[in-house]
């Protein structure tokens, strides 16, 4: 049975979104139990109606919030019963299988970091949300994790995109993109013309440079960026979604016209926002960390909850983390040997 230990605080719709997503992940996955850790008085009155799956919720106290105003770093060292603090060292001691949590994204990083640890030989573990591509989807990395970076962060970056995609989507040579403002190897700022040759020579499915428009364009299946490149690809597809679905719905009722040809089309416009819509992906992994963590959006709803909760599942039973272990490995001893 896999255990996934929840951040039942974590969320602008919490508690009451992550105990109705737990409800929904265990009604639908008959070999899962989840640990719900936060403020017990706000959490178990919302479990009275679920006696079917209430043997598979367990309880812990977790009175310590961490809000997106506290510094991440001091605050995990200061808040030790914390859900993030206690999760990620419930996931380091074998006590549970996964972390999820839509709370704050900083402390989430750090107590990756520094509770969980990071993978020998891992520079900066990364997040790596799917987003969609019009195909299917293609995995964004590091979309906010490192603002910063250094040109050899990057190749290690699509490793564990590449695995992760491997793993969990089943492809089997994930093709890899470096995001820039030009095709051409020449093209781009100092740390991506000097991470083109790294990602040339990494293992791995290098196809060249992706420029913006290319990104949603099925052109690489793992999109490598620094953290602040990838936190506006992020966040700028989001807003362009929610922009063109609330012109779509707009225009649809516009006139007599408009409401006949939507009618119609609903069916089709409902598989479209579902297809971009973020909560049925669930979150982004952290990739480089010793063990399954799922970071899900702060606004989420229950469903998101549920997904996120199913992506942990997934990262576990397709060892996600053992892959991306084994090919940092595989990497160490080839540059030892170059």
């Amino acid at each position: 049975m896999i255990h996934i230990y929840l951040d039942a605080m974590g969320g602008d719709n919490a508690p009451l979104c992550t105990v109705e997503g737990t409800i929904e992940a265990l009604r639908l996955n008959k070999n899962l139990k989840i640990t719900l850790a936060g403020v017990l008085s706000e959490v178990e009155p919302l479990l009275k109606e679920c006696d079917d799956v209430r043997d598979r919720i367990l309880l812990d106290d977790a009175p310590e919030i961490i809000t997106n105003h506290d510094a991440p770093v001091m605050a995990v060292r200061q808040k030790k019963n914390s859900a993030q603090v206690k999760g990620m060292l419930a996931v380091k001691n074998g006590e549970a299988d996964g972390f999820v949590s839509a709370g704050s994204t900083g402390a989430t990083l750090a107590a990756g970091m520094f509770r969980l640890g990071r993978i020998e030989g891992v520079e900066r573990p990364a997040l790596a949300p799917l987003l969609p591509n019009g195909k299917d989807f293609f995995c964004l990395i590091d979309c906010g994790a490192n603002v910063d970076c250094l040109p050899h962060y990057l190749p290690q970056f699509g490793i564990m995109g590449s695995a992760y995609m491997r793993c969990v989507r089943g492809l089997e040579n994930p093709r890899v993109g470096l995001v820039n403002n030009g095709a051409e190897a020449e093209k781009g700022n100092e740390m991506t013309k000097a991470a083109y040759p790294l990602m040339e020579k990494a293992p791995f499915n290098f196809i060249g440079n992706v420029e913006g428009r290319d990104i949603t364009a099925d052109v690489a299946d793992v999109v490598v960026a620094d953290g602040f490149s990838g936190n506006l690809i992020l966040k700028f597809m989001e807003g362009v979604a929610g922009t063109l679905m609330g012109i779509i719905k707009n225009e649809m009722y516009a006139d007599l016209r408009g409401k006949i040809g939507g009618l119609i089309a609903k069916p089709a416009f409902r598989r479209v926002k579902k297809m971009m819509d973020y909560t049925e992906v669930g979150g982004a992994p952290l990739l480089g960390v010793k063990g399954v963590v799922v970071k899900a959006h702060g606004s989420c709803n229950a469903h998101a909850i549920a997904c996120a909760i199913r992506q942990a599942v997934m990262m576990k039973e397709n060892h996600v983390v053992e892959t991306i272990t084994s090919e940092i490995e595989k990497q160490i001893k080839e540059n030892e040997n170059a």
